[in-house]
């Protein structure tokens, strides 16, 4: 699934991914973001929900797989 939160300023992309998760359940999330502080952000919203993260060629594209945490 992608989330397109482009244009976007934080923490707005990161709770569009967390619904998201929350509707579509486990599997791979495309995040696709510009803000410059959404890396770090993820980072920890990943390491809370013991989700996996790779970044993409782009930079600001991030992939993230995980089970929903309510």
């Amino acid at each position: 699934m992608v989330v397109d939160a482009r244009g976007m300023k934080c923490p707005w992309p990161l709770l569009r991914l967390v619904r998201a998760v929350r509707t579509g359940g486990g599997g791979h999330y495309l995040l696709l973001a510009d803000d410059p502080a959404v890396p770090a952000d993820l980072a920890t919203l990943a390491d809370e929900r013991g989700w996996s993260v790779r970044t993409e060629k782009d930079g600001w594209t991030v992939t993230v797989a995980g089970a929903p945490q309510n």
